[in-house]
């Protein structure tokens, strides 16, 4: 019965070290908090805005119509710089 005993005790300590491994996983995962929310929405708001405009960009023909998307790229340029900067 002693080997019964001794494979008891080390599926537990499997079981231990998984939940631990686990937990470490979990923490890693989580990263750094976030300090405000709001501008990671808007920053990540952004990006999708920019990458809009890059495909608009490459669809169209009009010269008028691609300074416009350039220029509000470039706006777009701006404002995730702004809010990088305040992020961290």
């Amino acid at each position: 019965m002693g080997d019964a005993g001794e494979g008891l005790i080390d599926a537990d300590a499997r079981i231990q070290e998984r939940m631990e491994e686990l937990e470490r996983e979990r923490t890693i995962a989580r990263g750094k908090a976030v300090r405000n929310p709001e501008q990671v929405r808007a920053l990540e708001s952004l990006k999708l805005a920019r990458t809009d405009y890059g495909r608009q960009l490459a669809a169209t023909a009009n010269e008028r119509r691609k300074a416009q998307i350039t220029q509000a790229m470039e706006e777009l340029e701006r404002r995730i710089a702004e809010v990088t900067a305040l992020l961290a």
